[in-house]
């Protein structure tokens, strides 16, 4: 009998540390989950100006760019898929696992070659276990977005597109990420980023132009100097490392808000809690 209440108390005390453990993370989540969607709300204005901007050159005229220009026969295509380092998140990193999955069936059952890039450790002991190859990750800082990563990831998916095909070069590039749609609504999503469909920017369908006001029609023809071509060329490094920033700070914000949401203990044992132990 004494040995059997010595299992009971261990385990009381088992559950509370870990009752503990899980209060201080939703604390921790929830004091870091406003300003990541303050860094969310602040990347839509540069994202869309720049959005502007290659819309409009690109309505006035007719240029040929292997960013914008978009490939007939895809052969090889990139897929970059987000992920968190931590777990006690629910089931975040395992719903973008997911969309990968699906994204990664669908190129494959097209003939496609495709590269594989991870974001977050969840992402990375996901295809190790699996003993599948990818080529490059990045770990650290998934709730916390921050430029110096998009400025990583940008130089290697454009150096990867920029590249011949016998050079190991991609025609295209995916990201696989989750949206952040509010506190209790996050969505795994996948974007195609390049080659860059450029259309009327109010129909993007996309964050950009859900979350922001319809884009201004305008009749003015703008010049650019010193050209079109070379304008391009220094704004769609630009656009797409705000993008890629912009994926980031969704992906940071999700992860957060669903650690908050997992953390958080069911509302009958809030209750059950509440009560007072009759004597």
């Amino acid at each position: 009998m004494g040995a059997q209440i010595r299992v009971y108390r261990q385990k009381i005390s088992s559950t509370s540390s870990m009752k503990k453990i899980f209060k201080a993370m939703e604390m921790i989540a929830t004091s870091r989950i406003n300003k990541s969607r303050q860094s969310l709300e602040a990347a839509y204005p540069y994202a869309n100006a720049l959005t502007r901007a290659v819309s409009q050159i690109a309505s006035q005229h007719n240029i040929s760019h292997p960013l914008t220009s978009t490939v007939d026969d895809v052969r090889r295509s990139a897929v970059v898929i987000f992920t968190s380092d931590r777990g006690l998140a629910g089931s975040y990193s395992s719903n973008v696992l997911k969309r990968a999955e699906g994204l990664l069936e669908m190129l494959n059952s097209e003939g496609r070659e495709v590269r594989v890039y991870l974001v977050g450790r969840k992402a990375k002991a996901y295809f190790d276990f699996r003993r599948r190859d990818y080529d490059e990750f990045w770990t650290g800082d998934t709730d916390n977005a921050n430029p110096e990563r998009a400025e990583e990831l940008t130089e290697r998916l454009l150096g990867d597109i920029s590249a011949s095909y016998d050079d190991g070069g991609v025609d295209e590039i995916h990201l696989v990420y989750t949206a952040f749609k509010s506190m209790v609504t996050q969505e795994p999503r996948v974007l195609r980023l390049l080659p860059l469909e450029v259309v009327d920017a109010n129909d993007l369908g996309d964050e950009v132009s859900e979350d922001y006001q319809d884009l201004e029609e305008t009749n003015n023809n703008f010049e650019f100097e010193p050209n079109p071509e070379e304008f391009l060329n220094e704004i769609l490094p630009r656009y797409i490392k705000s993008r890629i920033y912009s994926t980031l700070c969704h992906a940071a914000s999700s992860e957060l808000a669903s650690r908050q949401r997992a953390m958080k203990p069911p509302a009958t044992m809030r209750m059950s809690s509440s009560r007072s132990t009759p004597v």
